[in-house]
């Protein structure tokens, strides 16, 4: 699978973004799909995991309850919609895709779960 990321700028605190990440080929729904984030100077760190279907999510402590991962397999994309966003949620945030094992879903957390990854797209929360 191959991924593209779509949404991407500058925001206000306090405003929203979505960012959408679309998979090619007819296999995406076998795929767990992950949302990670990275700043200048640290490791890239998870952020939201949805399973196959969209029935389990998980995220970052720091973003639960303001941040929404999704996915519409018709159309091959996954969500990531952010809101009440804050100046330390800028970075740069890449989608992950990865086969829906056992393990991936206790390690969910893990670079290394996920075998494709798009490209970052950078998000800016400032005044």
């Amino acid at each position: 699978v191959q991924l593209r990321r779509l949404g991407e700028g500058l925001v206000q605190p306090g405003g929203s973004l979505r960012l959408s990440c679309t998979g090619s080929g007819s296999t995406f729904d076998r795929y767990v799909v992950g949302w990670f984030r990275q700043t200048p100077g640290k490791e890239r760190e998870f952020v939201a995991r949805v399973t196959r279907s969209g029935s389990s999510t998980k995220y970052l402590r720091s973003v639960e309850g303001r941040f929404t991962v999704s996915r519409d397999n018709a159309k091959n994309t996954a969500y990531l919609q952010m809101n009440s966003l804050k100046p330390e949620d800028t970075a740069v945030y890449y989608c992950a895709a990865g086969p829906q094992t056992a393990d991936s879903l206790v390690y969910y957390y893990r670079l290394d779960t996920y075998g494709f990854w798009g490209q970052g797209t950078l998000v800016t929360v400032s005044s």
